[in-house]
């Protein structure tokens, strides 16, 4: 049975979307996973701008409105599959009819990435209940820091903890909020410290995953290093890093994630 990841976070503008997309496309580039995209943030669905999806004839809100079957509205993209949203769909839908509508889809997958709402409310607890892992998003500053101890809570509350942080856009560590300090608030490991870098703008300008885009970008290496894990393979790890400065806190978390991570799938798939 694949699993399902969902990427949450109660605060537009983090990047969560260009993570969601540059994951599945290392995940299945370049850890030859089967991925399953979807984006679950039903009232401003972007994803398939991101995707280069941008009139898909059938979406998510087809799927949840009971309009359509969930296979019908995949598209392949950069060697995913992804079903992109509808924005102003414009007829009703049933945000928590998700994780039924995609349990056939565990096993065709090896990974569903959900791409979760940032609103505080059925949108993203419809992630949050159709997933198996999650992972809050956010950025080193304290107004995001506060956002993403409600998007943990919540999970918490919905017995769904955290698996992980991403912190994502990072542009001058002396003046943001420091991993020790945001471990420490949301009592949950960083598993990936992301730096804002500008191939971002013209990867999303051409609707290519930054990992296909460059593939040799600071943003790249550290989310070829978190899917890494996830498919439980080794970094690559250069010799001045591996006996010289040591490995960062992030670094540490990501070996502990995978090996938590598929202890639990493994027992999960032969108990």
């Amino acid at each position: 049975m694949g699993e399902v990841i969902g990427l949450i976070a109660i605060k537009g503008g983090v990047g969560k979307t260009t993570l969601a997309s540059s994951l599945s496309a290392d995940l299945a580039n370049n850890q030859g996973k089967k991925v399953l995209l979807i984006d679950t943030n039903y009232s401003a669905p972007n994803l398939g701008i991101h995707m280069d999806l941008l009139e898909p004839e059938k979406t998510i809100h087809d799927v949840l409105a009971g309009r359509t079957r969930l296979e019908s509205a995949v598209h392949s993209r950069f060697g995913v599959d992804v079903i992109a949203g509808r924005p102003g769909a414009g007829f009703e839908i049933n945000p928590l009819k998700l994780r039924d509508k995609i349990s056939r889809a565990k096993g065709l997958y090896d990974f569903i990435i959900l791409d979760g709402s940032p609103s505080l409310n059925e949108e993203v607890l419809s992630t949050i209940i159709a997933s198996n892992h999650l992972f809050v998003v956010t950025t080193p500053d304290m107004p995001t820091l506060s956002c993403s101890m409600q998007a943990a809570q919540l999970a918490k509350q919905r017995g769904k903890p955290v698996k992980g942080i991403v912190i994502n856009k990072i542009r001058d560590p002396a003046y943001e909020i420091s991993l020790k300090h945001i471990e420490n608030s949301l009592d949950i490991p960083v598993v990936a410290r992301i730096p804002d870098d500008k191939a971002q703008v013209r990867a999303l300008f051409t609707r290519i995953p930054l990992p296909i885009y460059k593939k040799r970008s600071k943003f790249s290496r550290e989310i070829h290093n978190l899917s890494a894990a996830l498919s439980g393979k080794p970094e690559t790890i250069s010799f001045y890093k591996k006996f010289l400065t040591g490995f960062r806190k992030e670094e540490v978390n990501r070996q502990v994630l995978k090996e938590d991570f598929y202890t639990r799938t493994f027992r999960s798939r032969y108990e």
